[in-house]
């Protein structure tokens, strides 16, 4: 059975959300035969490649708030991440365009690094003071996750390079409805969005699990 997520680096739900639904997945009973693939969703497609901004900034203009105001949202996300013992700095993060990490998420799931590599470019943007906006910083985070850095250079030196990927997989979750992430769709059948608590999850997989069993034993009458 797949689970599919479509997911940003730059939402911090969608942080938060991998962890909880990978708390969810480790109660169920099945886990070791579900495959579980990360897809691209831009949050903010239309930022320019190279320019960045502080989050604070950012957030401020986007929901017309106060940075006051920002502060208080960023501390409380903090508390949610903190919760699930993740780290999280709640100021001083940068926001940028996000089209190269996830063309370079494409090369990982190619090399079977994606989830090592999203884990890493996470934690570098969210408790880290590490630009992943930084194409050296991207290179470092490719090198940790196991991936050959000539190759990684490479695909960030080519702009078309896993460009199709990262649109086929942003025009799906159009076709599909989803105008927000994370949202998580399992085999196919049931839709789930935001960062859910693990319960949700497991109940998600299980619901899933025996429509697929029972579709299954049906093919096999």
């Amino acid at each position: 059975m797949r689970v599919e997520i479509w997911s940003d680096i730059a939402c911090p739900w969608c942080y938060i959300g991998k962890a909880r639904f990978e708390k969810g997945l480790a109660a169920f009973p099945h886990r070791a035969d579900v495959e579980v693939v990360h897809r691209s969703f831009e949050l903010d497609p239309a930022t320019p490649k190279g320019v960045t901004d502080s989050v604070t900034d950012m957030l401020a203009r986007k929901y017309g708030r106060t940075h006051e105001e920002v502060a208080a949202m960023e501390q409380q996300v903090a508390s949610h991440a903190h919760a699930e013992g993740l780290g999280f700095l709640a100021e001083g993060r940068d926001h940028g365009n996000t089209f190269d990490i996830h063309r370079l998420l494409h090369l990982a799931k190619a090399r079977g690094r994606q989830d090592e590599l999203l884990d890493l470019v996470f934690r570098a943007n969210f408790a880290e003071e590490r630009s992943v906006f930084d194409p050296l910083v991207l290179l470092d985070l490719a090198a940790e996750a196991g991936l050959d850095a000539d190759e990684a250079r490479a695909v960030l030196a080519d702009d078309s390079a896993y460009a199709d990927e990262v649109r086929g997989d942003e025009r799906e979750a159009a076709e599909l409805g989803a105008n927000s992430v994370p949202f998580f769709v399992f085999d196919r059948r049931y839709g789930i969005s935001g960062g859910q608590p693990a319960e949700v999850f497991t109940q998600a997989l299980e619901q899933a699990w025996a429509s697929h069993v029972a579709d299954r034993s049906a093919s096999n009458a």
